[in-house]
């Protein structure tokens, strides 16, 4: 079967049925040839309703998930972006077909080059890979999305404090085997609103702070 075709197969059966169902953000799924973004050995897995393995203990998002966090950030052309977890570029270059411009953060080195390179590869430009922990970023400036691709087992609110008035965050936040994806929009300069949108489960942020054990 042809790449395309599979690519089609993975947005009808795959992206689709989990409702995600709005024209840009199938389209830019269809431009992004996800395979190019997956470890040699693993391109058979690219079109698979399956997180797929990177160096670092890291996986890829199911195309499923990075559907619903497109359909509900919905990027617009003129917006800008910050995506904590840049992993091996895939969301990034989605992010970056429906918005402005993309500042993605990642940090393992080895999955920053990746990135650079795949994004490169592709000649996708204004979309820019740092090495750096999310949890450490600060910015004098904010951003209208800001797309959290690894989970928090306990919310954090610095990522919120980030997003311009208008602007939306996606994180997911608890910990295996039930964890619960996020929609927050800071609807004033002081409040913000936050939707469930779905469960689901994805690698935990490197040093994100965790919930204490329960002894006895």
């Amino acid at each position: 079967m042809l790449t395309a075709d599979v690519r089609e197969q993975m947005i009808e059966q795959q992206v689709r049925a989990w409702d995600v169902l709005d024209a840009r953000v199938l389209d830019v799924m269809r431009q992004v040839p996800r395979e190019l973004f997956v470890p040699a050995p693993e391109r058979f897995r690219a079109y698979a309703d399956a997180e797929v393995p990177l160096s670092q203990g890291q996986h890829m998002l199911r195309p499923s998930v990075v559907g619903r966090l497109l359909q509900g950030l919905l990027p617009q052309p003129h917006e800008q972006v910050l995506q904590v977890g840049a992993g091996s570029g895939f969301v990034t270059a989605c992010l970056r077909g429906m918005a402005g411009r993309v500042r993605a953060l990642e940090i393992f080195p080895q999955l920053a080059e990746s990135a650079r390179a795949n994004l490169a590869g592709l000649g996708v430009r204004g979309a820019e890979v740092m090495d750096a922990d999310g949890l450490r970023f600060e910015s004098a400036t904010r951003f209208d999305v800001i797309a959290v691709t690894a989970s928090l087992p306990i919310y954090d609110t610095r990522f919120e404090r980030l997003l311009n008035v208008g602007g939306r965050l996606f994180v997911v936040v608890g910990e295996a085997p039930v964890m619960e994806a996020r929609l927050v929009e800071r609807t004033s300069e002081g409040a913000w609103s936050t939707q469930s949108v779905f469960e689901t489960v994805i690698d935990p942020m490197v040093n994100a702070v965790r919930p204490a054990e329960f002894t006895f």
